[in-house]
């Protein structure tokens, strides 16, 4: 299970990588696999304002529908684009291309809530 040292992680198995004031949000390796074989992804949230732990979206895999949710108050800047036509990346890039959405922080402060590689690996071990 991959699990990269430089996010921050959910206990709903979302990540999030910081780029200066803004946040790339995707799930993890662990929640793809869990899953399975996504088949289409729903995300009608861009320029929206959510708290945290509230739903932006929702993933769809060939035997489930999962809800997913925001790891940090924000505004939802940007959904990827590839999701529409390729929701498959998710399941074989979930930390690189297959990420999800990218917010700006209304509350950064809210990081420090967020589980670092080492407490979330042992979350799910």
């Amino acid at each position: 299970m991959n699990i990269p040292k430089d996010l921050k992680y959910t206990k709903d198995h979302e990540w999030v990588r910081i780029e200066g004031d803004a946040a790339y949000v995707g799930i993890t390796d662990f929640a793809q696999g869990e899953l399975g074989d996504i088949v289409y992804i729903e995300i009608e949230t861009q320029g929206e304002s959510i708290d945290s732990g509230e739903i932006f979206g929702t993933v769809e895999a060939v035997k489930t529908v999962s809800d997913l949710f925001m790891p940090l108050s924000g505004e939802v800047l940007e959904v990827n684009p590839k999701l529409e036509s390729e929701p498959e990346i998710v399941n074989s890039d979930p930390y690189g291309d297959g990420w999800m959405i990218k917010i700006s922080l209304s509350n950064p402060a809210e990081l420090d809530e967020l589980m670092d590689s080492e407490a979330y690996e042992s979350s799910v071990s």
